[in-house]
């Protein structure tokens, strides 16, 4: 998935997974997966997709902070 936010683009393709949360089972209407990515200009950015039910029923991509994308890699 690719998206421009703010003038910057943000590519799946292009970038590096740093973490994959799973939650809930293939095919479960209320799961869902948020993937850490970084870019190589060092940009964090949020993949997230999910079953119609969950709190990402679309798919999207959302910037992150180094910090925010630090404590989503603690947990």
């Amino acid at each position: 998935m690719k998206k421009i936010i703010c003038g910057v683009e943000y590519d799946t393709e292009l970038s590096t997974v740093v973490k994959k949360v799973t939650n809930g089972y293939y095919g479960d209407p209320a799961g869902y997966e948020e993937t850490l990515y970084v870019t190589e200009e060092g940009k964090y950015f949020l993949y997230t997709n999910g079953g119609e039910e969950s709190k990402y029923p679309t798919e999207g991509i959302k910037r992150m902070s180094k910090k925010s994308a630090e404590e989503f890699i603690a947990g």
